[in-house]
C-alpha cells in the first residue's frame, strides 16, 4: 500500500501548509491505524485469556428437580402396575412434573429429555404396598424440601415452603 499527499511542486525546503498534513504525518497515523486494528482483535481471543477459573457450582435446587422427576416417575410406574390406583396417583406424578419443571426454570436448567426413572427398583406386587412405598418416598422427599426451604434465599423459600406442602399432603391423600 503506498499512501500519498500533495506535496507543492518546487518547494523543497518548505512544508505544504496549504493541506496541513506532511507525507510523514499521514504515513505515522497510517500505521498506527494498522498497528491497533492489527492488536485489537487479539484482545478478544483466547490468546491472552486464560480461562482456568473452575465451572461455578451447581445450583443447590438442582437436587429438588431430580427429586420431584423421579418422584413424578415413582408414581406413574405404580400408576401403570396397578391401573386401579391410576385415578390417584396421576394427578399427583403430574403435581412432581410440574414441580420439577417450575424448579428448572427458576435455576435456568432445561429438564432432562429422556425419561427419568423411579428412585426404586420396582412397584410392590399388590396396591397397599405401593402405596407404602409412595409414602415412605414423599416423607423423605418432604424432609428434603423442608431442609432446603430453611437454607434458600427468601426468593426461593416460599416456591420451596410449597413444595414441602405439596409432599405432606401427598402423604395423606395416600393413606
Amino acid at each position: 500500500m503506498v499512501l500519498t499527499c500533495p506535496v507543492g511542486i518546487g518547494r523543497t525546503t518548505q512544508r505544504n501548509h496549504s493541506s496541513g498534513h506532511s507525507r510523514r504525518k499521514v504515513l505515522r497515523v497510517g500505521a498506527l491505524l494498522a498497528l491497533g486494528g492489527g492488536v485489537a482483535p487479539l484482545t478478544g481471543c483466547d490468546l491472552f485469556d486464560r480461562d482456568d477459573k473452575p465451572a461455578p457450582p451447581p445450583d443447590p435446587l438442582r437436587p429438588m428437580v431430580d427429586e420431584s422427576l423421579g418422584l413424578a416417575a415413582a408414581y406413574r410406574e405404580s400408576a401403570v402396575a396397578h391401573p386401579s390406583l391410576a385415578g390417584r396417583l396421576d394427578p399427583i406424578a403430574a403435581t412432581h412434573t410440574a414441580h420439577a419443571t417450575e424448579l428448572a426454570r427458576v435455576i435456568g436448567v432445561p429438564l432432562p429429555s429422556a425419561p427419568v426413572t423411579a428412585p426404586s427398583s420396582s412397584p410392590a406386587a399388590e396396591p397397599a404396598g405401593a402405596l407404602a412405598a409412595l409414602r415412605a418416598l414423599e416423607k423423605t422427599a418432604q424432609q428434603s424440601a423442608t431442609a432446603a426451604c430453611a437454607s434458600a434465599p427468601a426468593d426461593r423459600a416460599a416456591l420451596l415452603g410449597s413444595i414441602a406442602a405439596a409432599r405432606a399432603t401427598h402423604q395423606e391423600a395416600l393413606k
